[in-house]
């Protein structure tokens, strides 16, 4: 009996093809993932940064040079700062004991449905609130002016307070997470070992569970930060633009859209990465420093 192959049968497939040219099919898989990223980040990223150096007057250097000379551009660096670093450290702090008792509760995901609310929300739904509730006629104040505990209202939002409190909101739930993922991963018989030594609860939390979190903990650090270091619509609703909370992504705003100097808001949203840049390498540095995972063959 004559067996009948298709041309299609006969024809070698692409996979098949790739591999007779020593390319696996791994490669051919990972080449949609590759061009996503080079059209999604990769040329945007490459386009600002050559638009930054096209400035409308003056030298290749022109808008960076601008940026440096007025302390009303400049200083944005140190405000946008002084918000993220403080917001991305106290949810850290916050995030780890409550990750710690969370992942001993028996209904865990409900608690942990409840504490990732705000991620739901959005920034600008918190703001929103935020002004409702913390504002000179919001319930707070009216609370506190009822019973007699202040005599004005206190002023809570339209300043550094204000911007600080949505960051905070806004940014726990994401620190949350990662960190109660990192922590899960911990075998609790490490710390049952340590129990049965004679350890008490300080003693596993710093010779048993922080050293094995610290990897994790600074790169939860390093994504918390850089999520409150592009801080804008908080801001703009719950702080003062033109003040004391004129963050970096303001003047980026302000200069592109107020100023239409496309090429001046990209020159600020490089120096934005760079700085956010260089802060992740210090912290990953640190990691380092302090850190000794095991090494080769399975021996610390």
């Amino acid at each position: 009996m004559t067996s009948r192959v298709s041309v299609a049968d006969r024809a070698p497939s692409l996979m098949q093809r790739a591999a007779a040219q020593g390319i696996d099919s791994l490669t051919l898989l990972a080449i949609p993932a590759v061009l996503f990223v080079l059209m999604l980040f990769i040329y945007p990223f490459a386009y600002g940064l050559w638009l930054s150096f096209q400035p409308k007057a003056g030298s290749a250097l022109a808008n960076y040079s601008r940026f440096f000379s007025d302390s009303f551009l400049y200083g944005t660096i140190a405000t946008t700062l002084w918000l993220a670093m403080p917001v991305t450290l106290l949810n850290l702090l916050l995030a780890v004991p409550i990750a710690l008792r969370v992942r001993l509760m028996r209904r865990q995901r409900i608690l942990t449905t409840i504490l990732v609310v705000p991620i739901t929300l959005g920034t600008v739904l918190v703001a929103e609130g935020l002004l409702n509730y913390l504002g000179p006629q919001g319930w707070f104040n009216r609370t506190l002016l009822t019973f007699g505990i202040i005599s004005e209202p206190i002023r809570l939002v339209h300043n550094y307070t204000g911007v600080f409190l949505s960051l905070l909101i806004t940014g726990f739930p994401f620190t949350f997470l990662l960190t109660l993922s990192y922590i899960s991963g911990v075998d609790p018989a490490l710390e049952q070992a340590a129990a049965t030594l004679g350890a008490g609860p300080w003693e596993r939390f710093s010779h048993v569970m922080l050293p094995l979190l610290l990897p994790g903990l600074a790169i939860t650090f390093c994504l918390s930060f850089v999520q409150a270091f592009s801080v804008f619509p908080s801001a703009v609703l719950l702080g003062a633009p033109a003040g004391p909370t004129r963050v970096i992504s303001i003047a980026a705003y302000q200069a592109a859209f107020e100023e239409y100097d496309y090429s001046m808001a990209s020159a600020i949203a490089m120096l934005m990465a760079i700085v956010q840049l260089g802060i992740v390498v210090v912290v990953l540095a640190a990691r380092g420093v302090f850190y000794r995972g095991p090494t080769a063959g399975g021996k610390g």
